[in-house]
């Protein structure tokens, strides 16, 4: 079989939702897909839910890592090991949602170097919708390389999202990767690190459910989101400063709105401050900031947080529960006391 798309999945420790997501690929699989996911060196039971899956699954290949080496290098390698003239970094906990593979094959039919694929957010346990479409861009989109920089514009934010990424697996494999190992979110460099060499596409029906608040990174999102993100947007030297200055400063944990959201959720406090912040500092006033912050109590900063994300805008559902997930929301002092 010539196999046009390899599904690639980088897990670990995923036995409580991995089974869901091989499910809803199963339950469409045209010919010419192959499903290749790679265990980190789990310890739960990911690897006998993915061998059960072998039979609905026939092009399904498991291999398992004697230790985990991180997102980026597992996703990598993933690639690597893939044999699809595609490949799609498909989460390991959301679900595809029905007939996406039927059109997704159509999409590769037509040799794009990119096909981006809309989501929707819903709950945990996936009974509720939280955004029913993350890009709303009503329909279709298609970029011609010279479009670049708009693409970038249009869609780099919401690729932070590792599953709505389809890339030719040759350009994938042609480009910089070890630059961006350790950066949370190595698709992002590989795609912006200079124009992409044909078209790409954006599909604005909403293809993958995601889970919402199930990352397993939230301990260091801080980190991950403050420092990290913005080290690898500002070092691509394919897009210029102009264009991403428009959607991302250099230094975003200057802002004293951004420091109470991340204190709020309970993944900044004096250690990050000491670890990311510090080192950076230039002003009095923004070390001032940044401590007072660091400092604050969580449970009030978290409060401020429900409270602002109680008024109505866009993303609101989504943070007022990122506000209730945090170890700081007092409603788990009122429940423990119960």
């Amino acid at each position: 079989m010539t196999v046009h798309l390899s599904i690639c999945i980088a897990t670990l420790n995923r036995a409580a939702f991995i089974g869901a997501t091989l499910e809803s690929i199963a339950a469409q699989l045209p010919e010419g897909v192959e499903v290749v996911v790679l265990d980190g060196a789990s310890t739960d039971g990911t690897q006998s839910i993915v061998e059960s899956f072998q039979p609905q699954i026939p092009t399904l290949r498991y291999i398992r890592q004697d230790r985990n080496s991180g997102v980026d290098r597992d996703f990598n390698t993933a690639v690597e090991l893939a044999s699809g003239t595609y490949v799609w970094l498909m989460s390991d906990d959301d679900l595809v949602k029905p007939g996406v593979l039927a059109a997704l094959m159509a999409a590769v039919r037509e040799e794009y170097s990119l096909i981006v694929l809309n989501a929707e957010v819903r709950t945990l346990d996936l009974s509720q919708e939280l955004d029913g479409d993350r890009l709303r861009f009503g329909e279709n989109r298609t970029y011609a390389p010279a479009q670049f920089f708009q693409l970038f514009e249009d869609t780099s934010a919401y690729l932070t999202y590792i599953g709505a990424v389809v890339m030719r697996r040759e350009l994938w494999l042609a480009r910089d990767r070890e630059s961006f190992f350790g950066s949370y979110f190595i698709h992002v460099g590989v795609i912006f690190q200079a124009p992409l060499p044909g078209p790409s596409l954006v599909i604005a029906a909403p293809c993958i459910s995601i889970r919402f608040g199930n990352t397993q990174w939230r301990p260091k999102e801080f980190e991950i989101r403050m420092i990290r993100w913005t080290r690898l947007i500002w070092s691509l030297p394919a897009i210029p400063d102009v264009v991403r200055g428009r959607l991302y400063r250099k230094d975003p944990w200057r802002s004293l709105k951004s420091l109470v959201f991340y204190r709020a959720k309970g993944t900044y406090s004096l250690t990050e401050y000491r670890k990311w912040v510090a080192p950076e500092l230039t002003s009095s006033l923004d070390a001032l900031k940044a401590v007072s912050v660091a400092c604050l109590p969580g449970v009030i900063a978290n409060l401020i947080g429900l409270c602002y994300c109680s008024l109505p805008y866009q993303d609101s559902k989504i943070h007022f529960l990122d506000m209730k997930a945090s170890r700081f929301y007092p409603g788990r002092w009122f429940k423990r006391k119960s």
